[in-house]
């Protein structure tokens, strides 16, 4: 956008057209150190752990583990993580200005079949010398990962592009539930599924067990997969966590799971394992089957004892 070359205006005179500080023209970002990266690791695990841990409680925390950090070394770097601790807080139910917000639609409805539900969330993935951020589109009935996209920043276009894979690999869903993250109200995420005729749901703010199946893939995802690795970019993140989403990890399987996987989804994952993160070992226990409402087994998290990718 601007030419420091210019023959006839200088950067000064280009910066002052286009209403851009100097100083933001010049500005070089420098990468985290390793320290700050290998404290930010920490925090990720910890609020992973106890979403409520604000930066007092996690400034204490990290001190009880021998971090020598203060409060406003953590605040800045769970800012720049995009961690919050949960908790209740004034004016919950207003909505960013522009940005239409949607009803909450999953509450006490039964997900009895596939593409009846679909949800959506981002989650923060470590890498050197920074963050990546993860968009999966998720399938409610079959727990089965759609399309998923990685991206270094947070504007809508990677998750519009992970919307994009899963429609045109699985067709389109009667309900798509999501948070009220920017990226999820923008008329360019929203116009994508209205135009299908989707309907838009989204949870309450602070409300995590809302969305509590992508919730639990994060889980899933980070313990196995983005905890026990350091990634050197967002070029080896991506690789590596294809690699997983197509390899298979056995693990035990409870005695409540012994049965068949839905024969629709275990065709369409199993024929194709390129279309979606699925573990073919576990899904005797994610398609397992379940009682109508299972949103009452979710509000307790007993879908937390199970894997569900």
């Amino acid at each position: 956008m601007i030419e420091p070359a210019h023959p006839a205006l200088s950067v000064t005179r280009q910066c002052a057209l286009l209403g851009l500080p100097r100083a933001s023209y010049y500005h070089r970002p420098r990468p985290e150190s390793d320290a700050n990266l290998a404290l930010m690791r920490v925090i990720d695990e910890t609020y992973l752990a106890y979403p409520f841990f604000g930066s007092r409680q996690m400034t204490r925390w990290l001190r009880r583990q021998d971090h020598d950090v203060n409060r406003k070394r953590v605040q800045r770097l769970m800012r720049q993580m995009g961690w919050e601790a949960i908790y209740r807080k004034p004016n919950l139910s207003r909505a960013q200005p522009g940005h239409r917000v949607y009803p909450y639609l999953l509450r006490d409805l039964p997900v009895t079949r596939p593409n009846q539900v679909w949800a959506t969330d981002i989650t923060y993935v470590p890498v050197q010398g920074g963050c990546a951020y993860l968009c999966a589109v998720l399938d409610w009935h079959s727990r089965c990962v759609f399309a998923w996209e990685l991206s270094n920043t947070l504007d809508a276009s990677f998750c519009v592009r992970a919307v994009q894979r899963a429609l045109a690999a699985h067709g389109v869903p009667e309900i798509f539930n999501s948070d009220q993250g920017c990226q999820f109200t923008s008329t360019e995420f929203t116009g994508l599924l209205l135009a299908r005729g989707v309907k838009l749901s989204m949870d309450g703010k602070g409300r995590c067990l809302d969305n509590v199946f992508v919730e639990r893939l994060w889980r899933t995802v980070k313990y196995e997969e983005v905890y026990l690795k350091s990634y050197v970019s967002v070029v080896d993140a991506h690789a590596q966590l294809d690699r997983t989403r197509r390899s298979t990890m056995p693990r035990p399987a409870k005695p409540t799971a012994q049965r068949s996987p839905s024969p629709s989804i275990n065709d369409r994952a199993h024929r194709n394992p390129s279309r979606g993160w699925f573990d073919r070992s576990c899904c005797r226990t994610t398609f397992r089957n379940q009682p109508d409402d299972i949103l009452k087994p979710a509000r307790k998290l007993g879908v937390l004892e199970a894997p569900l990718v």
